[in-house]
């Protein structure tokens, strides 16, 4: 067999992919609408990529019913699976450059319209895998739907910047599936096989599997990481408008040296270290393992009316052994920090989830005015458990000369752990009506009513309480491809279990948040020109902060709810075929986000002074792709933009511009993609912890070449 990662046999690697589909024992038959066209020469043409074809959605479940972007009367962004491949996305953070409003904050949490924000779904349901320092892979994903603003009427318990749902890739009627293989820098090596398609000769039975390994060294010193993902899916037609879809993922992920923290930075944003810096040691890392197991029956059961049912059960257990930053250091007195102190921890961390949902759609009609009733509700229980070992009897690590050949892994035989032992529990129950005016108005308007009971066991602590929230919402259509909209929507989060402690002071009502929005959206020229325009106000309240009006109480600081946050903002995207063969996509959005009720001398947690941390006023991204058909390749630009902002210490984190390209080919029997990300190499900051804990740091300069072959 060839060698497959010889950078001097490119010949040798395609024959490798374009035997994989053969060993595999898998025929291979052309897709009518992926295979090349031949002209009277023999020379393949790459069907043309048009904006209304590649990256147009039409239709998304964020709202809980199946409905149209445009008939959304809140800010709507949906990536699909096109533009997931044509940026050679790997994670969620390859993908929030086309978002406005969304950007980095840490691992798997973004700062959306201002706010930290770590609750995901995934087909409309809680149960996330990916919660601490994981960050969620996109193997198993269609698409990704950015729902902007508070969506409290929809999913109940949440941050007011907005939702992210992740849609899986399900059984497909038709057979196909793809063969891929990667190489590139900093050791980077991997493949993926997924193939889908019927079992039985009527189609009433259609499965899906798939594999994923990648394996990568990283640009900070001594880490790597080794990704393996298992997917497969079962969908089984009950009665011709009933199927039940079942699915079982697994997720296995080996990240040496890599439970990774920041860089440390002065006040002005001016890093302490190189890049490749690393708090850990060689033989510190975190090891994770998740399942998940979904199912889901969606049922016609008349013209008017249709039902669907869902569940939802994951586990995940993280074993992390690793170096925590203390506090910096300047060792020879001359005003610079050059050493950090650290803290080993030895962590054990199992989640488990079960979530149910279920909704109830009619849709009749009473004269002129076709109503959209959902009826619906949902119930979730996480219960989490750790142990945590720790001590600070380890060396200091230098940020000037790091020396990772000492042994500082400690006996812990003498340390105490500390224990922690919770369950959280939520269910609601929502109505929404929407109603069509005729042609042009569209209305909508919906209640629900939450409950939650959460439960420390080790503190012995509890809380409980409920919460009601709505949302509402008018689009004028002028036309068919234009609609203007205003909406009102609400949002609670409960407060943490330790927090609701009578000691403190508890218990104390949810944060809520609120939010107005006006905008605009086009379709227009059937796809060839989309774009959107939203101006928002987001008010959060009950933000929890100590009460210096009162004294501790054995040790304990009373507090009270007498935060507010207000977040300010424009965003608009704009996705247009300049020919036919060039495509262009853009966004920008601009938010203000500051602390506007607070106890004079106090600061919201996570914030400081006025401007609430992690929060760029400006951002930008874009991307084009360029499409030569007479030599069967497409080029590929992109980039983005982030303003400055400030971390959770006030330090200033400086604004930075980064640019990545892709060359794609056709070669006929596969095609062939050459990437390259942070093209010019910029050290840059997304995002910020605490002063020793440093700025989370982009990625550097990298490559790599993928071959895949469709069937």
């Amino acid at each position: 067999m060839p060698r497959c990662f010889s950078p001097s046999r490119a010949h040798s690697l395609a024959s490798c992919v374009a035997a994989i589909p053969l060993m595999l024992g898998i025929a291979a038959p052309a897709s009518a609408d992926e295979a090349p066209v031949a002209d009277d020469a023999g020379e393949s043409i790459v069907v043309t990529a048009r904006a209304q074809k590649l990256y147009r959605v039409t239709n998304t479940e964020i709202g809980k019913i199946a409905a149209d972007p445009m008939d959304v009367p809140q800010s709507v962004q949906v990536i699909n699976s096109e533009m997931i491949e044509d940026q050679g996305a790997r994670d969620i953070r390859d993908l929030y450059r086309n978002v406005p409003g969304v950007s980095a904050d840490n691992y798997a949490t973004v700062t959306y319209r201002g706010f930290s924000q770590d609750v995901t779904y995934y087909d409309g349901l809680r149960g996330d895998p990916f919660q601490t320092f994981s960050v969620p892979q996109l193997f198993t994903i269609e698409r990704v739907e950015f729902l902007k603003g508070p969506a409290g009427m929809l999913y109940g318990s949440g941050s007011p910047g907005g939702t992210i749902n992740y849609v899986t890739k399900k059984p497909g009627d038709v057979f196909g599936g793809n063969v891929r293989v990667i190489g590139g820098g900093r050791n980077r090596y991997g493949g993926s096989a997924d193939v889908t398609g019927p079992l039985d000769a009527a189609g009433d039975i259609t499965a899906r599997a798939g594999l994923f390994y990648e394996d990568m060294d990283s640009y900070r010193d001594k880490a790597s990481s080794r990704t393996f993902v298992g997917d497969a899916g079962l969908a089984v037609k009950l009665a011709p408008d009933t199927k039940l879809t079942v699915q079982l993922t697994d997720y296995d992920q080996n990240l040496p040296g890599n439970r990774l923290r920041g860089i440390p930075i002065d006040a002005d944003g001016n890093f302490y270290a190189k890049r490749s810096w690393n708090h850990n040691d060689p033989d510190d890392y975190i090891r994770y393992n998740g399942l998940v197991t979904q199912a889901r029956l969606d049922s016609k059961l008349t013209d008017a009316l249709s039902f669907n049912a869902a569940a939802r059960w994951f586990k995940y257990d993280e074993d992390q052994k690793y170096h925590e930053p203390v506090a910096l250091r300047d060792t020879d007195a001359d005003g610079v920090y050059d050493t950090i102190t650290r803290e080993y921890r030895d962590q054990k961390r199992k989640v488990d989830g079960l979530s149910f949902g279920a909704n109830l759609v009619a849709k009749v009609s009473t004269g002129s005015v076709d109503h959209t009733i959902l009826l619906g509700g949902d119930w979730y229980r996480e219960n989490s458990s750790g142990t945590n070992y720790a001590t600070r009897s380890v060396p200091t690590r230098s940020l000037i000369d790091p020396d990772y050949t000492t042994d500082s892994r400690p006996d812990l035989s003498n340390v105490t752990p500390s224990y922690s032992d919770a369950r959280a529990l939520r269910r609601g129950v929502y109505l929404q009506e929407q109603m069509g005016l005729g042609e042009h108005v569209i209305l909508v308007a919906g209640l629900r009513r939450d409950w939650f009971d959460d439960a420390d066991y080790i503190e012995g602590a509890d809380a409980s309480a409920a919460a009601t929230t709505w949302r509402a919402g008018a689009i004028y259509k002028p036309r068919k491809d234009v609609s203007l909209y205003v909406s009102w929507s609400e949002a609670f989060e409960p407060q943490s279990v330790t927090d609701q402690s009578p000691l403190a002071g508890g218990p104390f009502a949810p944060e809520t948040g609120s939010q107005w929005e006006v905008g605009a959206k086009t379709d227009l020229m059937d796809g060839r020109v989309q774009a959107t325009l939203a101006a928002y106000r987001i008010v959060r309240r009950n933000v929890l902060q100590i009460d210096d009006s009162q004294d501790a109480v054995n040790g304990i600081d009373q507090l009270a709810p007498i935060g507010e946050v207000t977040s300010k903002g424009i965003e608009a995207t704009l996705t247009a075929d300049i020919t036919n063969d060039w495509l262009v996509s853009a966004n920008y959005a601009y938010n203000d986000t500051r602390v506007t009720g607070s106890v004079e001398g106090q600061a919201v947690d996570r914030s400081v002074g006025g401007r609430f941390p992690n929060a760029p006023q400006n951002k930008a991204g874009f991307w084009t792709r360029y499409q030569v058909a007479a030599i069967d390749t497409a080029f590929s630009v992109g980039g983005q933009y982030v303003s400055s902002q400030i971390d959770r210490s006030g330090d200033r984190l400086k604004p930075f511009t980064v640019f990545d390209a892709t060359i794609s080919h056709d070669f006929g029997i596969f095609d062939a993609k050459f990437r390259i990300e942070n093209i010019f190499d910029k050290f840059y900051a997304v995002s910020g912890f605490t002063g020793p804990k440093g700025a989370y740091i982009g990625n550097a300069r990298s490559w790599f070449v993928e071959l895949r072959r469709k069937f």
